[in-house]
């Protein structure tokens, strides 16, 4: 398979991630019972969150809007914790807090039997690349996407930077997408007029510990 990599910047370098994807080598092994508490008990290394953010695990992020496009939907989807379902084990999300206004860092995670996620990465690298704009008609909710430019990070990772208006207000968000064996894994990491990637990169590094 040609390598997402080349088609977009890949993903952060680090942490928060890499401090999952330590625990992520025997994903598709276990019963789903067993696959779902594996992915819950990784949602936990929270220990070392940058300052500022709350260890108190929240609920996943949920998009604050959709849009008709099928490449972005299904970015979106992914990003709310509701990843591709084919050969689907297991799944979790959570998100933390910041205290920047607006500020949330949300991660999902998916277990995958065989080489599928490393096919749905593949295809959602590509929704990522087609995905050049958001919007939702008729509400003053627009978003452009540009490159995110980071170290790689697990097998193989996309990475972009959303900004935009939503509902005529700023909104921001850095969405990261990562495969480390059979496992598939989001960052989104969100703010108001902007988000900084060097804060993003505090995030990505926080479970390396």
């Amino acid at each position: 398979m040609t390598r997402i990599g080349r088609i977009i910047s890949v993903a952060v370098g680090g942490g928060l991630l890499a401090g999952f994807l330590a625990g992520c080598g025997g994903a598709g092994t276990g019963a789903p019972s067993e696959e779902k508490a594996r992915l819950r008990g990784l949602l936990q290394r929270h220990a070392a969150l940058p300052e500022g953010f709350s260890a108190k695990v929240r609920d996943p992020w949920q998009s604050p809007f959709t849009t008709t496009d099928r490449d972005c939907q299904a970015v979106l989807d992914t990003a709310t914790g509701n990843p591709p379902k084919r050969a689907l084990q297991a799944k979790a999300a959570a998100s933390y807090q910041g205290d920047v206004l607006g500020e949330t860092a949300a991660v999902g995670l998916a277990s995958y039997a065989g080489s599928e996620a490393e096919e749905h990465l593949e295809a959602l690298g590509k929704s990522l690349a087609a995905c050049a704009k958001l919007a939702a008609a008729g509400t003053g909710t627009v978003f452009k996407l540009a490159d995110l430019p980071v170290s790689g990070v697990g097998d193989e990772a996309v990475a972009r930077r959303v900004r935009g208006r939503l509902n005529g207000y700023p909104y921001a968000f850095n969405l990261v997408l990562v495969r480390d064996g059979g496992t598939l894994m989001t960052l989104v990491h969100t703010g108001i007029r902007k988000v900084d990637p060097r804060r993003t990169r505090e995030l990505a590094g926080a479970l390396a510990q």
